[in-house]
Order: structure tokens, then sequence, then C-alpha cells
């Protein structure tokens, strides 16, 4: 399974973003002066892979082949914020029940099952739709004086479109119900991420398009060391001897 994300940085005082490409035993970072399918299609991974991944809500990711899951943290912040800044009553409820169909899962998981048992799978997803259904219901009908006005695709609120999407990656929110090795969030490209963030806040900026893709290239190679057991001293110094430890394409 491979765990995608995407995060900001600044590069000679402009906006770039960060590309994280990773699973269990590797990692890969690469920036790009965009964010979206241009530079995935350019950075060359996305494009080249057929398995399940693992992401947040951001459409680009949508345009590649292979099964999909939506990172279920994202989407509990997302429904606390309408909760707790707009009082969407729904989406309290769809947070409640996002994390109690987690524990279920967490608890099959410990009993050695490999995915929560038909009848209970099947209430956890008619509650999920229920709750929707209620969201749905709760938001206000949409202005026609002032759409008439506008051309084009009208804008949506945050709540609509999270309902949209809570409907439309049914699947990919609910897959790990059906197949309990799936994660529930993206923590793990998440984790991969937090080093960049740590040098953001001390350094500011990358000075150059040279330093930053040194970084990128030393992270990565640390990391996948880490991931793999190695010292990460003894993979630097084999670097500085000629002879970089070798990445394994399997765990090891």
């Amino acid at each position: 399974m491979q765990h995608g994300d995407e995060t900001g940085i600044r590069t000679g005082g402009k906006l770039h973003w960060l590309h994280v490409n990773c699973t269990s035993w590797l990692r890969h970072l690469a920036w790009h002066p965009k964010r979206g399918r241009q530079a995935m299609d350019e950075i060359g991974i996305w494009p080249r892979f057929g398995g399940r991944a693992m992401h947040d809500r951001l459409s680009s990711y949508d345009k590649y082949a292979g099964a999909h899951s939506v990172c279920g943290a994202h989407l509990l912040r997302d429904c606390i914020y309408l909760a707790e800044q707009e009082q969407q009553a729904w989406a309290a409820e769809m947070a409640d029940h996002l994390l109690a169909m987690h524990h279920a899962a967490h608890e099959w998981r410990l009993r050695g099952a490999s995915s929560v048992p038909r009848m209970e799978r099947d209430e956890w997803v008619v509650r999920y739709f229920e709750i929707l259904a209620s969201g749905y219901a709760a938001q206000p009908p949409p202005v026609q004086a002032e759409a008439s006005k506008r051309r084009g695709r009208q804008k949506q609120s945050a709540a609509k479109n999270l309902l949209d999407d809570l409907l439309r990656r049914a699947d990919q929110v609910l897959a790990f119900l059906d197949d309990l090795s799936l994660p529930f969030t993206n923590n793990l490209a998440e984790r991969d991420l937090r080093m960049v963030k740590v040098q953001q806040k001390i350094a500011g900026t990358f000075r150059s398009d040279a330093g930053a893709t040194s970084f990128c290239r030393i992270r990565s190679y640390l990391s996948t060391m880490h991931k793999l057991g190695h010292s990460m001293l003894a993979a630097l110094a084999a670097v500085f001897a000629g002879k970089p430890l070798p990445v394994a394409w399997a765990p090891m």
C-alpha cells in the first residue's frame, strides 16, 4: 500500500510543494512548483502505481488507477470543524461514527479477523448513509436569484462539499471495514513529512532549488534506511565511503 501527501514549502521566498510517496519500508520526497496532477505526473510515481493508495481528498489523486482509501483523520478534522464552527449537527454525528467504526475494526483485528463480520458491517454502513441523509436535509436550498447572475459552476459551502465527498467516496471511506489490513489514517505519510515541517520552522525557507533537491534526496535515503532497520549514522558513513546501502524493494 502506498501513502501520498503534500505540504507547502518556501524556496527562494516562493511557495512550492513537497510531495511524499511512502510505504512501511520506502520513502520518496520530491519538490515541485505545483501541487496537483502536473507535479505528480512529472515526479513519476503515481502514473506507474496500480495498487491501493491512501491519501486526502485532493482530487488530483483520483486521476490515477488502482484502489483508493481516504484518510480518516482528515475527515475527522473536517467534520469537527463544521460541527464547532458552523454548528452542523450531522458533522458531529459523523465524527463520532467514524471513530466508532475505527474502534470496531481495531477490535476485530485484535481477534484475528480479516474483515468486520457482514451483519455488523452492514449496520455501520446503513448508519453512515443515514447521517449523510440528515446532513443533506439540513443544508439550505440554493439561492436562485444569486445563482442566476453567475456563470459556470456555483460555489458550494464547505458542508455541502464534504457531504458530496463522503457520498461519492463512500467506498474509499469504508474500505477498512472490508479489509482490516488497511489503516484508518494517512499517518505514515504525515510522519514522513514531519522533518520537512521542522526544517521550515527553523530555516523558514530553502535558499535555492538545489538545496531543496539535496534535502529531499538525503531525507528520502535516511528515512528509507531507518525503516529498513539500519543505523542512520552507518547509512551516512556508507555514502561518504562511496558505497551507499542498497534500497530493498520488499520488506526485510
